[in-house]
This record gives C-alpha cells, structure tokens and sequence, in this order.
C-alpha cells in the first residue's frame, strides 16, 4: 500500500474555512500526499492508494481551539461556583482546587480535556496553562505536551503564571503564591529552547502568556515579557476584558482603559491574542482592529458565568482576527469544540437581537437571523484561529495547506431530516460523530475510536480523581 497517499472519495459536502464563495468546495474527493492536501475535486483513485468513504458525510477543516485551560477538565459542575460570576467562580473554583493537584491528577485532567477535543473533530489547542508556583514538585509544561504527543495533536502551551498576586490569593496555599519574575523568564527561554518548533507542520509551539494582564505582573515586567516573547519569535496572549470589574480595575489603577493598559505596554499587535474581550469600549475596539489584536472568542463560558456576548460582528468589522476558544471545563461543562460553534452561532444572532427596537421607535430590523452564517462560524474556528496562532499552513481545506481534517458521519436523528446536511456539526449541537480525524495526515481517529483508549476506565479514573481533590479542597 502506498503509505504516504491517501484519497477521501465521495463526500457529500465540503466546508473549507475560507470566506466568501470559496466557503464551499464541491469535491466530492480530497487527495493527501505527505500529510498536505495535494488536490480537491472529481479525482480517479492511484494503484493501492488507501482510501477513506465519506459518501453521507461532510468534511470540514480540523477545529483550532485558541484558549483552553485543560486542568479544570476535573472540575465541571463543581457546586460552590456553579452560579457565580467570574470573581466570585474564582475563588469558589479553580482557585480553591489549584493546590489540590499532583502530578497524577493534572495529568488526568489534561488527557480528558484532549479526548474531548479529539472526539470533537479538533486537531489543534492552545493551552491557557496558569498551575505554576515556586518549587513545584512536577512539570505541567511536559505532561501537557506528552499527553498531546501521545494522541498526535497539536499542542501550543500558552505559558500563564503570576509575578504577582491578587487580592483573592492572599488567603491561598504557599503552593498557589506567585513566582519569581527571573525565575518566570528563565523557564520561558526553557520552554522556548526545548518545545518551540515554528515549522508549519510543528506539533508545538510556545506563548508567552501572563495570566491576566491587569493582574499578574507590573508594567515595566509586561514590556519586558513582550520584549522577550519578540526576541524569541514566539506570540502573546492573555485574558482581557471578560467582564466589567476590567473596566474599573484599569481605570482605578491605571486611568486607563483595559486596552490602552496593553497598548501602554507592548502587548498589542498582530501577534498577540486576548481571550474574552466581551467589555470592550468603541475605542477599543477601533484599537484591536488598528493593531490587528485578536481574540479567542468563549460563548459558552462566558454565557456560563453570565459575562455576556463578544460583538464579534463589530470587533471583525473593525480588522480584528477572530477565533474561538473553548475555555477551562470548570465553566464550560460542554468543553468541545463544536458545541462551542454552535454556541457561537446562536448567540452572534441572538446578541444582534437584542439590539432591535419597534419601528415606532426608530428600528430598522426584527431580529439578528443574519449576523452570523454557518460559513462565518467555521471560519473562525478553523482558519480564524490559524491564522491567530500563526500556522500559515493549516485550518483552511485547500491544495498546499497540511491535512488536518474532520470527517463527520451525521448518523443521529439529531441530523435526520437537514435539508443541507452541510451545516450539521455546527447547527444541530450535540457531537457528530467522526468517520475519521487527520491530523498532518495521519489518521488519529477512526470510526469514531481513538486507538487504545478505553473511554469506561477513564470514566472511572475520573470519578475517582474527582472525590480525592473533593477530599483534598475539604481538608
């Protein structure tokens, strides 16, 4: 058999991530050679070439989630935080559980969250990881990229941490305390020297990534990190304006604006990406937009935590880079990327929504059906959040990018009956289930089974983990 040839026949329909008229490719077949789309269309199967039926399904590109943190996959549903909003989850959630991870656990966690992005169709994720503190006695750097290594995804560790502590901490354990500024340099300059690998087909990649701007560092330490991260050729990111305590915060302190805090100090351009940025002023939105700043956009955890909606529609209007972000478990029980695109879907439209007014009032429109199209959605989960993290070559179905692709085989009655069965993975909700997963194409999921997993036991290994940190929080 022919090993570095594969052809995907017989598609029933094809979304690229491109935009426009380009958003739809008829196929039906897709070859890969060497892990890169090598041609689309009506094409005749090579001697021995391995092949892949997609006949009733559809393809898209494989999803690029670019904010996640994976730890909190064992924290879903936890009751003290379960109706708080963000600073009050906080210090209800991931703040009183931090400490309570070892290595074991954290490992757990991170594999969960990686399956259940995997089932979901998605290839690449950028990990939000904040678990640092002085001294610690395991890596969370290297069980992140060996846990995603172990199921050939691609991994970009956004490295978070603190040089500084907030008010919620103060009571917290020493474990949770903030480092050492020279000590956060120097394991960057480490994480960069040993994972850092820019190539397009890289498996990984590292970011600078404070936890929250506002919070974890001093400004002349922000312009040192932005400093260092261009030195090193590595991207920016953080949490911006999740909610309106950012707004206050900024200007009791600074006099700023959340925004101009960062653009006071290096921390905007088109490398750099910001998670949330759901209170944003016009002002700042022009600025993001000037700077080509990007951002994860999280609905659900945002609508979890009743932060509200990204304008995603204004923030695009105005050149900002758009993509989506699952966000940590803890605040999204349903952390996978197509419940994510379905979310962001609805809620683009029903944020529009909002804003009509009756006639007799001055409206000009009923309601927001048309703020965001199914194509819209992918593209910002695909080739939106490649273009974020600065993968040239993946996220968009096209000769000459890397073959990361999801086949989805819409076989629940959630999909009987579409009249565009195209739109299925994003419209219907719920997981469609994979009739396969590429990733630099090499099949990672097959009809719908991750090798070697056994999906039972690690139910069971979480059901266990979760009473021992319960135990751990309570002690």
């Amino acid at each position: 058999m022919v090993s570095d040839s594969l052809l995907i026949k017989n598609a029933h329909a094809i979304l690229t991530g491109l935009p426009g008229e380009a958003a739809r490719h008829s196929g039906p077949d897709i070859r890969v050679r060497n892990g890169v789309i090598e041609a689309m269309g009506a094409l005749t199967a090579e001697a021995e070439e391995r092949q892949i039926d997609a006949r009733d399904c559809v393809v898209y590109p494989a999803w690029v989630n670019t904010h996640h943190h994976l730890f909190q996959s064992l924290l879903k549903g936890e009751p003290q935080g379960l109706n708080k909003s963000l600073t009050g989850w906080l210090s209800a959630t991931p703040y009183r559980f931090r400490s309570t991870f070892d290595e074991q656990t954290f490992r757990l966690a991170v594999r969960i969250g990686l399956i259940e992005l995997l089932r979901s169709g998605c290839a690449t994720v950028a990990d939000h990881n904040y678990l640092y503190w002085p001294d610690m006695p395991f890596d969370t750097s290297e069980i992140i990229f060996r846990e995603g290594k172990a199921l050939g995804m691609r991994i970009v560790l956004c490295r978070g941490g603190a040089t500084q502590g907030r008010s919620i901490e103060k009571e917290l354990p020493k474990a949770l305390r903030p480092e050492n500024y020279d000590a956060y340099m120097a394991d960057m300059e480490r994480l960069v020297g040993r994972y850092h690998d820019p190539r397009p087909e890289s498996l990984r990649r590292v970011v600078m990534a404070p936890t929250t701007l506002l919070h974890s560092a001093p400004g002349s330490q922000l312009r040192e990190m932005a400093k260092l991260a261009r030195r090193l050729g590595i991207r920016l990111h953080s949490h911006l304006s999740e909610t309106v305590d950012y707004l206050d915060v900024a200007r009791d302190k600074f006099a700023m604006t959340p925004v101009q805090f960062c653009a006071a100090h290096d921390w905007l351009g088109d490398d750099v990406w910001f998670a949330h940025l759901v209170k944003l002023l016009p002002e700042e939105i022009a600025m993001l937009g000037n700077t080509r700043t990007g951002i994860a956009h999280c609905p659900q955890s945002n609508g979890r935590l009743g932060s509200g909606i990204a304008d995603l529609l204004a923030l695009e209007k105005a050149g900002v880079p758009i993509s989506l972000g699952v966000d940590g478990a803890a605040s999204n029980e349903a952390a996978d990327m197509q419940s994510e695109t379905h979310a962001a879907w609805l809620l683009q439209r029903a944020r529009k929504g909002m804003e009509a007014r009756p006639r007799y009032d001055g409206g000009t429109f009923e309601g927001g059906g048309d703020a965001a199209t199914i194509e819209d959605v992918v593209r910002w989960g695909t080739a939106g959040g490649a273009q974020i993290l600065g993968l040239q070559k993946s996220g968009s179905l096209q000769p000459g990018m890397l073959a990361d692709i999801a086949i989805y085989r819409l076989d629940d009655p959630r999909y009987f009956g579409l009249h565009d069965m195209a739109i299925g993975p994003v419209a219907c909700g719920g997981r469609a289930s994979l009739k396969a997963l590429m990733i630099n194409g090499k099949v990672i999921v097959e009809d719908d089974v991750v090798p070697g997993l056994d999906l039972e036991e690690m139910r069971h290994q979480a059901m266990s983990a979760v009473r021992t940190l319960q135990q751990r929080a309570a002690g």
